[in-house]
């Protein structure tokens, strides 16, 4: 049986919230199962400084109203990330959150860093798939029992296409865990474009960065693959290997996101379709939009909620293509057949 995709159109004149409350209407009994005085995880990013186009908290917040009138316990968290910004440690992290209105007298609930201050809270849990052997994850996974994923629909300088399996497989794994997932991402320098201004030497988080013949040159053997280095670039000097490493990439990000859902036993996936850019919230700031705004997607089948998305959004010559490399269809299908969910959905339109 197909999985149901709920599907809430913003139409004219409508506001975002409003489109939500007509979601969490059609989705109420997804809302039903969840036990009065449970711990419910809302897994959102407050994106960068810069971002303007996350999830707000006003969105956030009428879902944390809807799950206290089940008499649940919400709190809103997110993990700290393996690149230079506001967001390496819980004490930056948290004043970006509450600077951008992630406050708990807006929320109506708490917002927390999952990972701890410095981002080593992380267990191991074996999943025995083709690459991830075990993932290293917050020690609250597995202990959890109700999860609510809000994910903000965006290209991806890496993988293409983001959306819940990604804010699940990289936002909800530890600092170990991300590093990981990207270690099989090396981008090289274009010698020809490097004018050894130093930027991608100022962010690069482990240093493997330095100048070598006037030029920056990455040490492959010290890098991680975090891909902070590729936004620094104002010159086009840092590329991404569009190769067998990005399949490598898209895979691992598939086997966290299946490792973690294993752990919990009640989830719901929202999608929003709104402030679509060409990058994700980490790096995208005010960046111009590539498609209009469309609405809110939810459904308890991770994969074919993300499949759904993008089968509307792409248009005819698919806003998500980088370079003509589709690393996003990849991942898609490998998810299929590792059991993430389905390729195959049922669209219900409010």
């Amino acid at each position: 049986m197909k999985p149901d995709i709920y599907y809430s159109g913003l139409k004219k004149g409508q506001s975002r919230a409003d489109c939500l409350d007509i979601m969490l209407k059609g989705i109420d009994e997804h809302f039903s199962a969840v036990r009065k005085g449970s711990f419910v995880g809302i897994k959102l990013t407050v994106g960068d400084e810069k971002s303007t186009g996350n999830i707000t908290p006003d969105l956030a917040g009428i879902i944390v109203r809807k799950l206290k009138e089940r008499g649940a316990k919400p709190f809103v968290f997110d993990t700290n990330v393996i690149y230079s910004g506001q967001r390496q440690n819980s004490v930056d992290h948290l004043n970006l959150a509450y600077r951008k209105g992630f406050t708990p007298d807006r929320l109506g609930c708490p917002y927390i860093i999952a990972d701890s201050v410095f981002g080593t809270d992380s267990r191991t849990i074996k999943v025995d798939l083709k690459n991830i052997k075990e993932i290293r994850v917050p020690s609250m996974v597995g202990i959890l029992d109700d999860l609510v994923v809000l994910s903000h629909i965006t290209g991806h300088i890496m993988s293409g296409f983001a959306g819940s399996i990604k804010n699940v497989a990289m936002g909800m794994a530890s600092r170990a865990g991300k590093q990981v997932q990207h270690s099989s991402v090396k981008p090289i320098i274009n010698s020809d474009n490097c004018t050894l201004c130093g930027c991608c030497i100022d962010m690069c988080p482990v240093s493997a960065i330095s100048e070598k013949g006037e030029k920056a040159f990455i040490n492959s053997e010290i890098c991680i693959g975090c891909g902070e280095c590729i936004p620094a670039c104002k010159f086009v000097a840092v590329n991404i290997n569009w190769h067998e490493d990005m399949n490598i990439f898209v895979e691992r990000m598939a086997e966290y996101a299946h490792g973690i859902l294993s752990q919990v036993k009640r989830k719901i996936f929202l999608n929003f379709a709104f402030d679509i850019t060409d990058e994700c919230d980490c790096i995208a700031g005010d960046d111009p939009r590539i498609t209009e705004d469309k609405g809110i997607f939810a459904s308890k089948d991770i994969l074919a909620l993300d499949k759904a998305c993008y089968d509307m959004l792409k248009g005819e010559n698919d806003i998500f293509s980088r370079n003509g490399k589709k690393a996003y269809l990849h991942q898609f299908e490998y998810a299929g057949k590792i059991g993430l969910g389905s390729l195959e959905y049922s669209m219900i339109k409010l």
